[in-house]
């Protein structure tokens, strides 16, 4: 997977707690290397980036939480004192860095396991993205129809389902729009019109979907109807509370979603 466009890799963070508190990380451990590589807080907390006020408390409080200490502190003296690393630190940071190289091993047999992460990382972008419209659909771009100021597209949705949009030319060349383009089909739960018996209707919306009532949250001004049209896509709207009522809908009723082509947002990432 490494080198691959879009590739997902797995990161992690290893900790080792004690007493309810955070004891060591990789932080610290780089800090107690540094102490051992160069024998002093001073010039230990200066190369990792941290205040020597911080660096000594650190130490503090990893002394304290150890079984033994970790850190010899010395000062003054013909020395002149000094900084360094116990027996028992040394011993920690082999550990450590045992238990790190099976993480990552872990994390690398995951990443095996997970194989192309393509779809993963789509799928991942997709959560990602926040609008305020209740629908949201992935497609492919199948049909560009550009006219003299608007543009027909086309997308194809989880199985295969035909989305239409309208939008301007110049929103075509903004979002880069091609046949065979991953893109985002948007529509507000409120620009969909719910009706029964539509098989043979004739309406101008140019998206009809007929499925099955998944659910229904009435309340008392509107109703939020939920119509699965197949192909693991469900279309939500929101209608008032009167229209449900003369509809008679109920969950796993008959139902179908209607909305525009101009109501439809074309979205990339």
């Amino acid at each position: 997977m490494k080198g691959q466009k879009n590739a997902i890799e797995l990161d992690g963070s290893l900790w080792f707690h004690k007493s309810d508190r955070k004891y060591l990380g990789g932080d610290r451990i780089n800090l107690l290397e540094k102490i051992d590589d160069l024998g002093s807080i001073t010039k230990a907390a200066k190369d990792v980036g941290i205040s020597y006020k911080t660096a000594w408390d650190t130490i503090n409080m990893i002394n304290n939480l150890a079984e033994k200490p970790l850190v010899d502190r010395s000062a003054g003296g013909k020395g002149g004192g000094g900084t360094n690393l116990t027996a028992e630190g040394k011993k920690v940071i082999r550990q450590y860095k045992t238990i790190q190289e099976e993480h990552r091993k872990f994390l690398n047999n995951l990443e095996d396991r997970l194989g192309d992460t393509e779809s993963l990382y789509q799928f991942l972008r997709r959560i990602s993205m926040k609008v305020s419209a209740r629908n949201t659909f992935a497609g492919t771009v199948t049909a560009i129809i550009q006219g003299a100021v608007n543009a027909e597209v086309t997308l194809s949705l989880k199985g295969g389902i035909p989305l239409t949009a309208v939008v301007t030319n110049g929103a075509i060349d903004n979002l880069d729009l091609k046949v065979g383009a991953e893109a985002y089909a948007i529509i507000k739960a409120s620009s969909v019109i719910i009706g029964t018996d539509l098989h043979d209707a004739k309406v101008s919306a140019r998206n009809v979907y007929c499925g099955t009532i998944a659910k229904i949250i009435e309340g008392p001004v509107n109703t939020e109807v939920d119509v699965e049209i197949g192909g693991g896509n469900t279309v939500s709207a929101v209608i008032t509370h009167g229209s449900s009522a003369r509809l008679e809908l109920k969950v796993g009723g008959h139902a179908c979603a209607l909305f525009k082509a101009s109501s439809v947002i074309i979205g990339v990432n």
